[in-house]
């Protein structure tokens, strides 16, 4: 077997972008989409222990409540965006407090609520570690979608006036 043929195993199969198949284009985008997704999280939980030593599902968290101002999120609608159970949700947020990644503080005006914001060592952290996780996103996806299904990705977005008709 030639270096050529060893790397083409080594290559997540790509589902196929276009053809005679049975599913629409839709269907056949987010399968593209799934692959390409499932190829990302794996390369992403080895280079995410490494870099930042937190568990993929952990930097999910750290990822989210960076995009958010820094008061942070109640818990419930962290739950609510990545899709977690809640009880899930606090054993999670309970490491990353304990490896000083966020805060929790209680809600004004509400017992039961708790609010979950970045601390600044994660803050930190991230802006460390963001090109390299970056690059491993797109190397990951460069390899698992080529230009078939990039093309293909357009079925998922369709053209706003594609919509009115």
């Amino acid at each position: 077997m030639s270096a050529s043929d060893a790397s083409a195993t080594d290559q997540p199969a790509r589902p196929l972008a276009g053809g005679e198949g049975l599913l629409p284009d839709e269907l056949r985008a987010w399968m593209v989409l799934l692959a390409a997704t499932g190829t990302v999280e794996q390369r992403l939980r080895s280079a995410v222990k490494e870099t930042l030593d937190v568990s993929h599902d952990e930097f999910l968290i750290l990822c989210l409540l960076a995009e958010q101002p820094r008061t942070g999120l109640r818990m419930t609608r962290v739950a609510d965006l990545l899709g977690r159970p809640k009880t899930r949700l606090t054993y999670q947020i309970a490491c990353l407090q304990r490896a000083g990644l966020v805060t929790r503080t209680s809600v004004c005006g509400d017992k039961r609520g708790v609010q979950v914001a970045l601390t600044e060592k994660a803050r930190e952290l991230l802006r460390a570690a963001s090109a390299r996780l970056a690059g491993t996103v797109r190397r990951a996806l460069a390899d698992s979608m080529g230009p078939e299904q990039r093309a293909a990705m357009g079925a998922l977005v369709p053209d706003p006036d594609d919509e009115a008709r």
